[in-house]
Order: structure tokens, then C-alpha cells, then sequence
């Protein structure tokens, strides 16, 4: 048996960002992939163990079966309790904090906004164009708050690479593969940190993985 099973989809960023924790930390899971076309996610198996109905969905069968949902709470927990080493956590109180000040930036405010341009632009019955420029506008905004953090340091949480930064890997690479970038030459420190992340090997195999799910 496996020591974690994380409920997912083909497609959506949120498990991804996840999968690529658990690959780095070397811990062993299995996927579970929900149809959302069925409803399986709302089903009662799965609203048993997460309430909300989505994903990701995250159970520790090293840790009495622990269950636990939303990304950025999942991934804290992955690296308060199995990165001993603290390869990709803070090592300090007020780097702690820091870490998690850049957490809850990427869950208010990279997600939801990369997520509505998403659906806007692509899911939509109807074309709005004011709210697709509205996301797409804030897209932009985000990436040039981070534009600004990263011309003065090369990681957000510090001196290394940490969760607070691999967070921010799928969505990026939604905003990325849609174009949704109005000029990329504005944000070369943007890039070359997302390209250094995306060419490490555990996320670059999670990436890999997941662009296979979404050619079946």
C-alpha cells in the first residue's frame, strides 16, 4: 500500500501543485483522478472526506489515515512533518511566516484570478469580454508583483527554493501555455525563476505525468 493517496484531476492545477511536494520530498503516492464530468468529486465518497467537493484531497496512511484539503494547507503540513531536513521549508520562525505570507498570496491571489480567466476564456457558455480582460488584467498584476519581488532576491521564501515557491508552478504554467501574458519581455525574472523550477527533475516528471493525463 502506498503512504498517501491524493484525490485529483487530469487537468486541474491545484492536485499538480501538490504531486509535485509529494515528488520532492520523495514520498510515496498514488492519484486518484476524478470525472468531474460525473460529478465524482460531489459524489458522497469523496464529500465524506473533503466537504467543499473538490480537489486536491490528501489522506496519510503513514498518519492514521489523516485526511486533509486545500492545496497550501496540504503542502504546509507535507513540510512541517516530512521535510525534517527542511530541503524545502523555512528553518526559522520568521521565515515561517514569510513562507506562509507567500502561501496565502498564491492561494488568494494567483489561483482564483488564474483560475477565472480559465473558465472565461475557455469553459464559459457565454463570451464575456470585460470579465475575460478583467482576469487576464489581473494576471498580469500578479506577475508583476512578483516581477518586482524576485528583481530583488532569486527565491520568495529566502535563500533556496521552498514550497512557497513551487506553489506558484502550475498556475504559472496555465497563465504560460494560454498565453495569458500580455507581453512576456516585461518579466524576465518571473521566467527564469519558473524555468529553474520547471527543469528541476521531480517537477519536471510531475509535469510530464500531467501532460500525459490530458492527452488521454
Amino acid at each position: 500500500m502506498v503512504d498517501f493517496t491524493l484525490y485529483s484531476h487530469d487537468a486541474g492545477p491545484n492536485p499538480w501543485k501538490v504531486a509535485i511536494v509529494l515528488e520532492c520530498l520523495g514520498l510515496d503516492y498514488q492519484h486518484i483522478y476524478m470525472d468531474f464530468t460525473k460529478g465524482e468529486h460531489k459524489g458522497p465518497e469523496h464529500t465524506k472526506l473533503n466537504p467543499n467537493g473538490r480537489v486536491p484531497t490528501l489522506i496519510d496512511h503513514k498518519n492514521n489515515d489523516f485526511t486533509i484539503w486545500e492545496s497550501c494547507a496540504i503542502i504546509t503540513y507535507l513540510a512541517d512533518k516530512y521535510d525534517t531536513e527542511r530541503k524545502l521549508s523555512a528553518t526559522t520562525p520568521e521565515d515561517k511566516f514569510i513562507e506562509l505570507q507567500y502561501l496565502f498570496f498564491q492561494a488568494s491571489g494567483q489561483g482564483p484570478y488564474f483560475g477565472q480567466f480559465g473558465w472565461f476564456t475557455f469553459f464559459h457558455p457565454e463570451k464575456i469580454t470585460s470579465a475575460q480582460e478583467r482576469y487576464k488584467n489581473e494576471i498580469n498584476r500578479v506577475w508583476s508583483v512578483l516581477e518586482d519581488i524576485l528583481s530583488k532576491k532569486e527565491w520568495l521564501g529566502g535563500s533556496k527554493c521552498t514550497i512557497a515557491d513551487l506553489s506558484f508552478i502550475t498556475w504559472n504554467e496555465m497563465a504560460i501555455n494560454t498565453k495569458a501574458i500580455d507581453d512576456p519581455e516585461k518579466y524576465p525574472k518571473v521566467f527564469e525563476w519558473h524555468k529553474k523550477m520547471v527543469e528541476m527533475a521531480p517537477v519536471k516528471k510531475v509535469l510530464e505525468e500531467k501532460a500525459g493525463r490530458q492527452k488521454h
